[in-house]
């Protein structure tokens, strides 16, 4: 060891975080592919100042999730389960059927909640993401920033 200094880690705190705003365009992406990129910008991986135990992720706008790409036969095999809370309440839905439905946009957030911790704080992260079913979204004054696969 060296005269050196002692270097403490760096902790961030919520009040160090600064938000940006991140526009996806899903149109042709594979799901996987996007969920992984967008569930790390959600955490705030992509950050220097990324700690485990804070939210330091950006807000995340998908736009055209009814026209995500699933590879192989998942269109049609994939499962998506949910319950009424009643017995025999079980509801089964293929993702053809989600995406073809009126709520395409589901498809797209069980991904990336998939992908996220599975507490508060990942609850906390998955209401920074957006995902709309065509190319409009209400966020224009955000001004979001284009973010790549």
């Amino acid at each position: 060891m060296g005269a050196s200094a002692h270097q403490a880690t760096q902790s961030a705190r919520p009040a160090d975080v600064e938000r940006a705003w991140y526009l996806m365009d899903a149109e042709d992406a594979v799901l996987g592919r996007l969920a992984t990129r967008v569930a790390s910008v959600l955490r705030g991986k992509h950050k220097p100042i990324f700690t485990p135990h804070v939210d330091t992720g950006d807000f995340v706008i998908v736009v055209n999730a009814e026209k995500v790409r699933l590879t192989g036969r998942k269109r049609e095999a994939k499962t998506y389960y949910r319950h009424s809370g009643w017995p025999g309440g079980l509801r089964v839905v293929t993702a053809a059927r989600l995406l073809d439905g009126p709520h395409p946009e589901r498809v797209v957030m069980s991904a990336v909640r998939g992908m996220l911790p599975r507490n508060s704080l990942g609850r906390k992260m998955l209401s920074k993401l957006k995902v709309y079913a065509g190319p409009e979204h209400p966020h224009r004054a955000q001004k979001p920033e284009a973010l790549s696969l």
